[in-house]
């Protein structure tokens, strides 16, 4: 038999009862002990916002009901104001309002659940965003046109960092990329990329000139409407049109358009189409580049082959002319030969061959002037268009330094031993590092 039993058997006083209010308040006690932290999912039902700014209403699963609470301290973080018949999931703490002695659930978050949840939670933080002009465009920023440095929002170990790393390492070297990692999805996770934002505008105001981030990728993969919910967030929307730096929004999600999408300065379809964006600004400048070169080359080619066939055809005009000069000198040199007596006609074909043989001298001796002139026109031709060629530099034995995140190098003061370089030479790369610098 229970001890404690026999001994009440004994006992010459009777146990005093609890006030109904000691009982409600242990029974508080203990529910709130137990159940500090719960998550439950329902319907609202009879939602009311009173006067005080409290919201009351109670979660319905079909069978079963219970009271919430959301007091006006909490709800204002909420960005989402439920609905009747709208499904909700809810995280609280059990607790019983001692007055009346009703047990309910004190709520300290809440979010859609379901589509049509999601949906009507969407369509209340667009419409008031849109009322507020956050989706402008003449709020837009341009992307710069040759981003260097690029921050990249996103989860450390989901796919879409390495998309956004593959396209960038493969089309564009030359970018440097900032991975700022983050939580994409769950709670906490829109306040988590919303503090990355942060961060990084801080960040960049402590960098120089030539080191700030020209453009930051937010973003995810493809997902649910639920998985990408965190992108619908007002706050992080408020963010994103708060930040210094332009902003491409790039969640998984072809056809839907998150908040997100609708507030930042540019919208990629996937996390790759945002790298290429950004990698296609470099492809251009090398594009142009390349054609630049090809022009000069087709222009070299051009003069040259148009001097050669100058020189041909004034060689050929030259020789024509002073055959047609000969051959007359030859048929009159006959006329008068003919008339004049042996030894007069001795002493004139002397004469003629002295003569001959200076015309003959004469007109080697143009031929080559001629043709030196035209050289000499080539000549100077090539140096020009080899001046204006963009390798010309390189080709001269000088080089271009590079730092590791891309920058040029034109400061020794921007160094420090140990610190790795980049080397472009006319033909080929070097990787190195410093020893000394001076400046």
């Amino acid at each position: 038999m229970n001890d404690s039993l026999l001994q009440s058997l004994f006992d010459e006083t009777e146990a005093r009862p609890l006030t109904v209010s000691e009982l409600n308040a242990e029974v508080r006690g203990v529910l709130e002990r137990q159940f500090a932290s719960v998550w439950v999912e329902g319907e609202v039902v009879n939602f009311v916002q009173a006067a005080s700014g409290h919201w009351y209403f109670n979660l319905n699963d079909g069978t079963a009901q219970i009271k919430c609470v959301c007091w006006k301290g909490t709800n204002y973080r909420i960005r989402f104001k439920p609905q009747d018949g709208v499904t909700v999931r809810v995280r609280g703490r059990l607790t019983l309002y001692e007055a009346r002695g009703d047990f309910q659930l004190s709520v300290e978050s809440l979010e859609p659940s379901g589509e049509g949840a999601l949906a009507a939670a969407y369509e209340q933080i667009k419409a008031k965003l849109d009322r507020e002009g956050l989706f402008s465009v003449d709020l837009k920023r341009s992307i710069p046109f040759f981003p260097r440095r690029v921050a990249v929002v996103t989860s450390k170990t989901g796919a879409a960092y390495h998309d956004i790393h593959n396209v960038l390492t493969r089309r564009a070297r030359s970018v440097s990329i900032l991975l700022v990692p983050t939580l994409v999805q769950g709670e906490g996770a829109a306040d988590s990329i919303r503090k990355a934002l942060a961060d990084v505008n801080e960040y960049n105001q402590t960098l120089g000139p030539q080191e700030k981030i020209d453009v930051m990728i937010v973003g995810r993969g493809g997902g649910s409407a639920e998985d990408l919910w965190a992108f619908n967030d007002e706050m992080l929307a408020r963010a994103i049109r708060s930040s210094e730096i332009p902003v491409i929004s790039a969640v998984g999600h072809e056809i839907d358009w998150t908040i997100s999408d609708l507030v930042a300065d540019l919208r990629a379809a996937t996390p790759s189409s945002a790298a290429e964006i950004v990698a296609g600004r470099e492809e251009d400048i090398l594009f142009d580049l390349r054609t630049v070169e090809t022009t000069l080359g087709s222009m070299l080619e051009y003069k040259m082959l148009t001097a050669a066939s100058k020189t041909r055809e004034a060689t050929t005009s030259l020789q024509t002319g002073f055959t047609a000069s000969v051959q007359r000198a030859k048929d009159r040199f006959t006329s008068v030969a003919s008339r004049l007596t042996p030894t007069a006609l001795t002493a004139k074909v002397a004469a003629g061959e002295t003569a001959l043989e200076t015309l003959v001298q004469r007109q080697v001796t143009a031929e080559k002037q001629f043709v030196t002139a035209k050289i000499e026109l080539v000549e100077r031709q090539m140096a020009k268009l080899h001046a204006l060629s963009p390798l010309n530099v390189l080709n001269r034995g000088f080089s271009v330094t590079q730092l590791e995140n891309g920058r040029i190098l034109r400061d020794a003061a921007d160094v420090k031993p140990g610190d790795k370089l980049k080397i472009r030479l006319a033909n080929g790369k070097l990787d190195a590092a410093v020893l000394t610098a001076e400046s």
